[in-house]
């Protein structure tokens, strides 16, 4: 199973721990080490910061994932969107209709364009740019969050079902003055970067893509997950 990380937090989620014992008590096995893992998915080259519990279980026997292979080298936002077509805030790609990006309004224009590239957030703006709830006392602890670049040499961050609006997240690109398109989106997710999400002939629409994108367990996690899967059954010579 793959969930967020937070299911980890037993008081709070009290089903995961009855869900742990279920499994205890028809005989399922383990990493021997631990029950499940909450793992960064960059560890695992996917090119975003995203931290998922992840619970293998086998009645087989001690079952585990597959050793983290890109903890020391991440893949980064540079290696995956460098060579994408440039487009503007509002355009859409002619050759690929799920790279466009958001339309941006005139104020939110300007924040982008004030936010310096490779990184840069709200503390790059002249004072009238800073929303008025960042202001007070209670927006400060979030204000960092959003309206940010991403930076060129280290994972995007975690990928949501609004993570092509530049005011809900990190999601800006990082020089160019919009926020993350569709495709952009998921490539981060890793998907094909020729993937379909809908009928071709038909319109995109954009909200049901970002929602679909965001949920989405990363494709190359699915795939870790499965390698270590086949790795276990062939460990007590079972052969698929």
């Amino acid at each position: 199973m793959e969930n967020v990380s937070g299911l980890a937090n037993t008081e709070k989620y009290p089903i995961f721990k009855t869900f742990i014992d279920t499994l205890k008590e028809n005989n399922y096995n383990f990493n021997k080490d631990k029950k499940y893992e909450i793992i960064d998915v960059s560890d695992y080259g996917i090119p975003q910061s995203r931290k998922r519990l992840v619970l293998l279980a086998s009645r087989l026997g001690e079952i585990q994932l597959t050793k983290r292979t890109h903890k020391d080298k991440k893949v980064t936002v540079r290696d995956v969107i460098k060579d994408l077509e440039p487009i503007a805030a509002g355009e859409i790609s002619k050759s690929d209709p799920l790279h466009r990006a958001s339309k941006l309004s005139s104020k939110n224009l300007k924040r982008i364009k004030s936010t310096q590239h490779d990184g840069g957030n709200f503390r790059d703006w002249e004072e009238d740019l800073i929303l008025d709830c960042h202001k007070k006392e209670s927006g400060k602890t979030y204000r960092c969050t959003v309206y940010g670049r991403m930076r060129w040499d280290a994972p995007a961050p975690t990928m949501t079902t609004q993570c092509v609006g530049l005011g809900n997240g990190r999601f800006g690109h990082p020089e160019q003055d919009r926020a993350i398109s569709l495709r952009e989106a998921a490539i981060f997710q890793t998907f094909p970067r020729d993937y379909k999400f809908s009928d071709p002939s038909k319109a995109v629409v954009v909200r049901h893509i970002a929602k679909f994108i965001g949920n989405a367990v990363p494709v190359e996690l699915g795939s870790v997950i499965g390698k270590s899967i086949i790795n276990h059954l062939e460990q007590y010579a079972i052969h698929i």
